[in-house]
């Protein structure tokens, strides 16, 4: 199909790519966005352009806000399941939850079972991108690829390499999670919008065999993303200094066997070493900051003014199941709340770059995702900011584009999302409205 397709909105995003979170965001009370097949073609001024697309389907969301999708930069899909399971410590919790869980995975059937839930909460809650852990199987990675596959949906992935301290049922070895990942690699990476992700859980759980062999294979595949853990709590940190005391720091250990470079998105970063900031800020490597993660397992609180201080990229994140909510929006709430207790306050605007063109600028994807501009993919959400009688009245008197953002992000949740777009398709539309005059 080759039609046209107009939507009115309030309309919210950062064209500019540079890293300027604060100052360039544009905003259009009354706009429109056009589409053609999976692309965005025009975004500007309703009144003075609808007249220049007579052809197109307009979908008429006046009053609502349409963001770029949002981009969740560290999430667990075998996790879903165990969302809100009563609190532990970070070592604690993953050997009283996670592994137990994604034993599961072993079987194809169920692992295709919660792909289809964990798509489908991604899409409800608006984030059309997500950087995603799957467990040790091979088979669950299969799984989760092929459910993003169907909705045209970019997607960062990868199995979960650990073949120590863990469970032996769960364990890989170096020759098999070298040897998984690269047919995975060979399968998924740049098929169709999917990326490929090397996924060591984090340092304990890799012998120094297994890290070297994800190291090569790094090296082997220079456009692959990495994905781990770094410095979530500081137990691990001391363990970490145990099992690696050769190594400088915990960075290190990853640096060592060549898995720190542009495209290594490190979950937390909460307890880092002033040299371990540097190298991240040389290397170009991001930092993924999940709020709700964080708090909930008593991890501690990110100093996200110190990474901009110290220039290096940081996008946020949900977590999940560590993570209370799918809610990116949520998220940013609670993000905000550590800034404030560690004396510093996170401008709206700032939150929500930092789940649409920051993290696209920290994947080096912001050609295609993470803003509205000509030519990227037709990746967007529809919010509606009086979703509900108090939001409603929160909103009678002041609504600019940071007050909305701003007690969306204390407000909100997946009843604030009108619909979700893909590839220029609709992958989620809210039961309870209907657009004026859609076609």
């Amino acid at each position: 199909m080759n039609t046209s397709q107009a939507y009115r909105a309030s309309i919210l995003h950062f064209p500019d790519k540079s890293n300027c979170p604060k100052q360039q965001y544009h905003y259009l009370e009354d706009g429109i966005l056009v589409t053609r097949n999976d692309e965005i073609e025009f975004i500007g001024d309703y009144k003075n352009h609808i007249n220049q697309y007579p052809d197109a389907i307009l979908h008429d969301f006046s009053g609502k806000l349409l963001l770029p999708g949002f981009i969740d930069s560290h999430l667990h899909f075998p996790q879903t399941e165990m969302l809100a399971s009563f609190g532990e410590q970070l070592l604690d919790w993953l050997t009283d939850y996670t592994f137990p869980v994604e034993r599961k995975f072993a079987d194809p059937q169920y692992a295709s079972h919660i792909a289809k839930i964990f798509i489908r909460q991604l899409h409800r809650h608006g984030t059309t991108t997500g950087m995603v852990y799957s467990s040790v199987h091979k088979q669950a990675a299969n799984a989760l690829f092929q459910e993003a596959a169907s909705h045209d949906m970019l997607l960062i992935a990868g199995k979960v390499c650990m073949d120590r301290h863990c469970p032996d049922w769960l364990q890989d070895t170096p020759q098999s999670a070298q040897q998984d990942s690269a047919e995975l690699i060979q399968k998924w990476h740049n098929n169709g919008r999917l990326k490929y992700a090397i996924t060591p859980r984090f340092a304990p759980t890799s012998s120094n065999e297994q890290l070297h062999a994800l190291g090569d294979l790094a090296q082997q595949y220079p456009d692959v993303f990495i994905q781990t853990h770094l410095s979530e709590n500081h137990n691990e940190i001391a363990w970490v200094k145990e099992l690696f005391p050769e190594r400088k720091n915990y960075l290190d250990v990853y640096e060592h066997y060549g898995l720190l470079r542009k495209g290594s998105v490190f979950g937390h970063g909460i307890h880092l070493e002033q040299s371990e900031w540097q190298r991240l800020q040389e290397t170009q490597a991001s930092i993924a900051f999940c709020p709700t993660s964080n708090l909930f397992l008593g991890s501690g609180l990110f100093d996200l003014a110190k990474a901009e201080q110290q220039d290096v990229p940081v996008m946020l994140a949900t977590d999940v199941g560590g993570g209370t909510s799918f809610s990116m929006l949520k998220t940013m709430g609670e993000a905000y709340k550590i800034c404030q207790l560690k004396g510093n306050q996170m401008d709206p605007m700032h939150g929500l770059y930092l789940m649409t063109q920051g993290a696209a600028v920290g994947l080096g994807l912001e050609d295609s995702i993470g803003n509205l501009n000509p030519g990227t993919s037709a990746d967007f959400v529809i919010l509606d900011p009086e979703f509900d009688e108090l939001s409603a009245l929160r909103f009678e008197h002041h609504r600019t584009p940071q007050d909305m953002l701003f007690a969306l992000s204390m407000l909100a949740d997946d009843r604030a999302i009108v619909a979700t777009y893909v590839a220029g398709n609709a992958v989620y539309q809210s039961d309870t409205f209907t657009t004026k005059g859609a076609q």
